[in-house]
């Protein structure tokens, strides 16, 4: 009697734990599908000559893998992410955002990408581990809030009406300030708590609109806060990004390059000067003036290739006198599209000039 009870009971809790075990089987293999696909799909062939440029900058410190600025954009395409939820906050609400494409736009480039890092010495498995990581990451954020705001944020809205609440207005503005943030520091260094603030401190009134961004958005400021906090220790406790990068400039002296803001002059080397700049953001725009004062940009951190984004309008012409497409998507958020353009590093400075920073134009240069 007492074993068929058991057997009555085993039976009873499998046919209740059995779907949820199911379903989170099914949500991992999704997860995890993308980057075994990569790992196993995306592999590329190295390119003898690409080891056989000889490096003006040789001290191991300061040269990069030449493969990383190819494989930066992963990291670039969530920024992107966020300025196209900014621009589509613009005019509209977060539920016109396509969270779709934004995440398989993110796959859709690492794939490529990884080969053609492959054909230049390949890229070492932190690496690696780390797009797949942010990747996986970025799925799940996406995932969690296109649920939401195709449901609860769509119904709020349409409740709403056109005139948009000071709760909307309030998280429109840090969707804007977010994105510029994310292009020169850390995501988890971003004061959220403030933004919560913000939102609370907004007059609500009887709006359900309100009080549901109040609630809603406010929870995720809230969960985002404790998770950087999270991911601040763990970063902490590894070795410091490095956040200056050197290269070889000619065509300028000394003193036009010491009048360029961040700019710390090295010594000689070569034909040319050996400077430092900060990376990411800035290092874009140092670039940008470098060749708009007819400087010529010779070598980066040991290397003589780098990649570039260009945003375009949809269906523009892609051919360029300077530059190999490597790949064209379209921008998430905006009407155009955006080009990745492998560029030879002696042929960056007449790039530059030929498309200047802007919208459409020059978005990035991206380092390694």
């Amino acid at each position: 009697m007492w074993r068929a009870a058991r057997a009555i009971a085993t039976i009873f809790r499998w046919r209740f734990i059995k779907w949820p075990l199911l379903v989170g089987f099914v949500l991992l293999l999704s997860l995890l599908s993308p980057v075994a696909y990569v790992e196993l799909a995306c592999r590329g062939v190295a390119d003898p000559k690409a080891a056989t440029y000889p490096p003006l900058i040789t001290e191991p410190a300061s040269q990069r893998r030449e493969a990383n600025t190819y494989l930066t954009y992963p990291e670039w395409h969530i920024v992107y992410a966020y300025d196209g939820l900014a621009e589509t906050l613009k005019t509209g609400d977060e539920y016109r955002y396509d969270y779709v494409s934004s995440v398989t736009g993110f796959w859709r480039a690492t794939c490529p990408l990884m080969r053609v890092a492959d054909a230049h010495g390949g890229a070492d498995w932190d690496t690696r581990s780390m797009i797949h990581t942010i990747g996986v990451s970025f799925m799940v954020e996406m995932g969690l809030k296109a649920l939401y705001e195709e449901t609860v944020g769509r119904m709020t809205a349409w409740i709403r009406g056109p005139q948009k609440t000071p709760q909307d207005q309030v998280i429109a503005h840090m969707a804007t300030d977010y994105a510029a943030f994310l292009r020169q520091t850390p995501w988890y260094d971003y004061p959220f708590p403030r933004e919560a603030r913000a939102l609370w401190a907004s007059p609500v009134g009887p709006s359900l609109r309100g009080w549901e961004r109040r609630l809603g958005i406010g929870a995720e400021f809230m969960a985002k806060t404790a998770y950087a906090k999270v991911i601040a220790r763990a970063v902490a406790a590894t070795e410091p990004a490095k956040l200056e990068i050197r290269s070889v400039i000619g065509g300028l002296t000394r003193e036009q390059l010491a009048s360029i803001p961040k700019v710390t002059i090295i010594g000689e080397r070569g034909s040319g000067l050996e400077i430092e700049t900060p990376r990411y953001d800035l290092f874009t725009r140092i670039l940008v003036t470098i060749a708009q004062q007819g400087g010529t940009i010779i070598e980066i951190a040991g290397n003589d290739d780098i990649m570039v984004t260009l945003t375009v309008p949809a269906g523009a012409d892609a051919r360029l006198p300077h530059g190999r497409v490597l790949s064209r998507m379209k921008r998430s958020g905006f009407s155009g599209d955006r080009l990745l353009v492998d560029v030879k590093v002696s042929e960056l400075g007449p790039f530059l000039t030929e498309h200047p920073l802007g919208e459409p134009g020059l978005e990035h240069v991206f380092d390694y």
